[in-house]
């Protein structure tokens, strides 16, 4: 679906005008959200538990047979994840070096502990990808460069197009050993929260797409692709508070 800045300014007036929302459906709302959120974002990266088994795993705290220790991890991580992120947004908290480390310190909690809230300090290389993540050596250098970007012109931007240069930047920038894309995700995310839009899912159907637009924002400084997918997905985001609020 192709949307423009101006079409989701206007979808957003259309939820503020029934804000506050009662906490009922708020809370239906936010539930499956998180479930189908971490269901995709952990599919994305190859994560086998179904829809279903996430929504078991999550809900009731039983393992799958025949599903690794660390696929149930990946899924309770990012649920605690989406919690420190509304934490974030509800305590005004910017984007920083500290926070994006702290979310993924989330994602990898009991997985990689070793590396987890931490800077890589080896080379990676993107399986697939046309570009290659920074060497590590300039790593930081490249990480305060982000961060300087995103304390000054990145606050001239509309916040979905903020958002996706957060997105695809730390994609392309790859700051970490492991768990880059779910942490650049939730960095993403908390964007759209602080600025009042909600929750954004990439669904696993739209990979392809995904890594592909991704992967010219890497080798081409070309960040329209992804833009243009990503407001898409904004406008769809909205479909779960029509079903609720204005049924048809």
């Amino acid at each position: 679906m192709r949307s423009t800045y101006q079409d989701l300014d206007a979808l957003k007036q259309r939820l503020d005008a029934h804000r506050p929302l009662p906490p009922e459906v708020v809370r239906s709302l936010r539930n499956d959200m998180v479930l189908r959120y971490t269901y995709h974002s952990n599919a994305i990266e190859g994560n086998t538990l179904t829809l279903m088994e996430t929504k078991v795993v999550l809900e009731d705290g039983v393992t799958i047979g025949g599903k690794s220790v660390r696929e149930h991890l990946e899924a309770m991580n990012h649920a605690s994840a989406v919690g420190f992120l509304e934490q974030l947004v509800e305590q005004g908290r910017d984007l920083d070096a500290r926070t994006l480390k702290e979310l993924h310190q989330l994602v990898l909690r009991g997985i990689d502990d070793e590396n987890a809230g931490r800077y890589r300090a080896c080379n990676v290389l993107i399986s697939g990808a046309g570009h290659t993540p920074v060497d590590h050596l300039h790593l930081q250098e490249r990480m305060d460069g982000f961060f300087a970007w995103y304390a000054g012109r990145a606050r001239e931007l509309h916040p979905v197009e903020r958002a996706g240069r957060v997105h695809a930047d730390l994609a392309v920038i790859h700051p970490f050993r492991d768990g880059n894309g779910r942490t650049a995700r939730l960095a993403m995310n908390l964007e759209l929260l602080r600025a009042g839009f909600p929750t954004v899912i990439i669904p696993v159907e739209q990979r392809a797409a995904y890594y592909e637009t991704l992967d010219l924002a890497g080798t081409s400084g070309d960040h329209e692709p992804f833009l243009t997918l990503l407001r898409g997905l904004v406008h769809e985001s909205f479909a779960p508070y029509w079903r609720v609020l204005d049924p048809q």
